[in-house]
């Protein structure tokens, strides 16, 4: 009996479900960073299985919306979830549960979509703290399964993955056994410089800072890929700060980025980064277009 569906991962910033989806398809599909917020769009990840498939769905933490560019973040989100045959809770162990727990608990008891909670980062917990914690869980939302894992080290998530599969319906793949995303190749550009943008600012640049791919160039006849990007700011105050003195940020954020594209492509790659001042990006709906969040 084959199973086959859908998973939206869901919960508040932070609270590593980028880590869980790269954990399970075994691919790094989304960026990861101690900065709020990293995932900014809904990223598919596809795992095949002896007895059935999983189409993952990665959406942004859901958090109260300053921005249009959150409100569309927070919706990108809600929709997944609305669109799942079941979402994945996934929330922080170590922290403490408060009023954004009870505002992703309200959301999710609108959609009407069966709920797992995925307790992550116990390998951080003290574990006498664990059961006292599902049973608070419990109590206060009708959870189908409540699954404590480590999506860092792994504890647990094959557990978690034969879980979700049982709950899954019935049905055939969908997808070919060789499919693992259906971003293309542009968005995993954009989002590895911006992974190296977030790892080298701090405070509340990462949160105004936006990456575009204005070209793409395929391997030419020497095996060489060339990629032209521009990195948004809001102020010009905070471009001296990418650019930094001589332009040595830059271009460590440049070399860092060009690495890593280099992994993923398998090619040598040219990459030119150009930093511009684009005043309220995250309220601009035609940069926001741009950018994937639709």
């Amino acid at each position: 009996m084959m199973k086959c569906g859908f998973v939206s991962l869901v919960g508040r910033p932070n609270a590593g479900k980028s880590t869980l989806l790269n954990r399970i398809v075994g691919s790094k599909l989304a960026i990861v960073s101690d900065k709020p917020q990293t995932t900014r769009n809904r990223i598919v990840g596809v795992k095949n299985y002896a007895d059935g498939q999983i189409i993952f769905t990665d959406t942004p933490g859901i958090h109260r919306p300053l921005h249009r560019m959150n409100v569309r973040m927070v919706d990108l989100a809600v929709e997944a979830a609305r669109q799942a045959d079941l979402i994945g809770l996934v929330r922080d162990a170590t922290v403490p549960g408060g009023s954004g727990d009870a505002f992703v608990r309200d959301l999710l008891g609108k959609v009407k979509v069966p709920v797992v909670l995925i307790l992550n980062k116990i390998d951080r917990l003290a574990k006498p703290k664990l059961l006292p914690m599902i049973a608070a869980a419990h109590s206060a939302f009708p959870f189908v399964e409540i699954v404590p894992l480590s999506a860092l080290d792994g504890t647990n998530v094959d557990r978690l993955e034969r879980v979700l599969l049982e709950r899954l319906p019935e049905g055939d793949p969908l997808y070919p056994q060789d499919y693992v995303t259906d971003q293309p190749e542009r968005f995993f550009v954009a989002e590895i410089v911006r992974e190296k943008v977030l790892e080298s600012t701090r405070n509340e640049l990462p949160f105004s800072t936006a990456v575009v791919v204005d070209r793409f160039e395929e391997a030419d006849e020497k095996g060489l890929m060339r990629f032209y990007c521009s990195i948004l700011v809001e102020r010009e105050s905070q471009k001296p700060i990418l650019v930094g003195r001589a332009g040595e940020m830059i271009k460590r954020i440049g070399t860092a980025a060009r690495l890593d594209l280099e992994r993923f492509f398998q090619a040598r790659v040219y990459l030119d980064l150009l930093v511009k001042v684009r005043s309220e990006w995250r309220e601009d709906d035609r940069v926001l277009d741009e950018l994937g969040l639709k």
